[in-house]
């Protein structure tokens, strides 16, 4: 009868060693095939195991096909091949390449990205107000799973802020957080209906258009005249929603005329699924008078929505952005998306809520709105003693954070841009944020200075001249 020692097995259990004394002898073809197998009760009777560890042993024998059980007749090693039951050597790893995401070219200076320069954001501040957070609030609050909507503190801090800063009485539950403007979007979406289409600026912010699309929403480009959006083609588009920058409109800086706001308001009046999506999203940084009322102030028919965001004011890394609903909005927010949780964690809103009610976002705001100008008034002065000065013609400086430099040039527009990559400039013009061809501007370079240092300035102007004159 066979006979296995089962001493200095460590940690094996006694099953496995048996399993693996038997393998190995029908691989080495000790046991050969058909050969059969002692019964489990005598089997263990002669090791001095228990018939519990022979009949493991057999169980996982037959399961991986070295042996057969015939019933009332016992078990037997099945007919293998040598080639087929010796252990195969790890098949060699595909040599496929890594998958890497394409390297972000970085630029010298970049006149289109947006960024906060490092020593502008008050880490310590929020660092402290973050501990403060910790140290104050109840465990089980800030781990708690936040309402679609986010959580009240917030809502109550931005609240306030809307009515000291923008002059809009608004209440917290109006307000909903989310994780950025692009998932607010998808959010609108769902609120609103794919049904309706969505009418956006032509030219514009040509990631939103992305968004809408990609969401299965017929989507019209809306020509603009001096003004914004032309009242006439959006009523022949037979769009329902209207997505627009009034304060500052992205490319061209148009800020929207009070008469133009009060026609569109007269359009959504006229249908019950009409809305006004309101993006506000640079106000913090006019840089000359106040900041421009709001269409959803003198909205009293409650058709207006309006988005705002903090990766602008505080940095971009910060996926904190918000809607205002009109009222009657609210309960079909509730009742119909309300079983989403909130997309932004519940300890970064309760730091956001502090350094909103203790004044901090306040000061942050001016300092930026100092610096920002400073770099504005450093890049103008530049220009206009460049090689450029008679060449050019600035507009659209006070708006917010970019401004227009419109070329006297033959030249085209790419030809410009490929002479500034060549100078490691990132630069782009009016004419690539159109979807249609028509009235499409040439020769408009959109300036955004938001991510320069001010002694870059000199020299990126410099460069500027160089791949503007060939």
């Amino acid at each position: 009868m066979l006979t296995y020692s089962f001493e200095n097995i460590d940690s094996e259990s006694m099953y496995e060693h048996l399993y693996r004394c038997i393998k190995q002898d029908i691989l080495q073809e000790k046991l050969r095939a058909g050969e059969k197998l002692p019964s489990k009760r005598a089997f263990a009777k002669n090791l001095g195991v228990s018939t519990i560890t022979v009949e493991s042993a057999y169980a996982q024998l037959v399961a991986e096909g070295f042996l057969y059980a015939l019933p009332k007749r016992g078990y037997y090693v099945c007919d293998l091949e040598r080639k087929e039951t010796a252990p195969l050597p790890p098949p060699p790893k595909p040599q496929t390449p890594a998958i890497q995401p394409a390297p972000k070219r970085t630029y010298w200076a970049d006149f289109v990205g947006s960024s906060v320069a490092r020593d502008m954001f008050p880490f310590s501040v929020w660092v402290k107000l973050l501990r403060d957070v910790t140290a104050g609030e109840d465990e089980a609050t800030l781990l708690t799973d936040t309402s679609a909507g986010g959580i009240q503190q917030l809502r109550q801090a931005i609240s306030d802020h809307l009515y000291q800063f923008r002059g809009m009485s608004i209440d917290p539950e109006q307000i909903v957080v989310g994780a950025g403007t692009e998932y607010l979007y998808s959010v609108l979406i769902q609120l609103l209906g794919r049904q309706w289409g969505y009418a956006v600026e032509d030219p514009g912010y040509l990631r939103l258009s992305k968004i809408y699309e990609k969401n299965d929403v017929a989507t019209y480009h809306i020509p603009m005249d001096e003004h914004g959006i032309i009242p006439e083609k959006l009523e022949e588009s037979g769009a329902e929603i209207l997505h627009i920058t009034p304060s500052h409109h992205f490319p061209t800086g148009i800020v929207m005329p009070v008469s133009r706001r009060y026609e569109f308001l007269s359009w959504a009046s006229k249908g019950e699924n009409r809305y006004i999506i309101e993006d506000d999203y640079d106000c913090e940084f006019r840089l000359a008078g106040r900041p421009i009322p709001t269409l959803q102030s003198i909205d009293v028919m409650e058709k207006v929505i309006y988005i705002n965001t903090f990766s602008k004011s505080l940095a971009p890394a910060f996926r904190i952005s918000y809607l205002v609903l009109p009222k009657h909005l609210v309960t079909r927010f509730y009742d119909t998306l309300g079983f989403y949780s909130g997309t932004v964690s519940c300890l970064e809103q309760m730091t956001l809520a502090r350094f909103l009610s203790e004044g901090y976002f306040e000061k942050h705001i001016n300092r930026m709105r100092n610096n920002y100008r400073a770099l504005r008034d450093k890049l103008l002065a530049e220009l206009r003693q460049s090689p450029l000065a008679g060449k050019v013609r600035i507009s659209e400086e006070n708006a917010g954070l970019h401004f227009l430099l419109e070329l006297d040039t033959q030249r085209s527009d790419e030809e410009i841009r490929a002479a500034a990559e060549r100078e490691d400039l990132r630069l782009s013009f009016v004419s690539q944020y159109y979807v249609s061809d028509q009235n499409r501007r040439p020769h408009v370079l959109v300036m955004n200075y938001s991510g320069l240092e001010e002694r870059q300035i000199p020299e990126a102007v410099a460069r500027l001249c160089r791949a503007v004159e060939g």
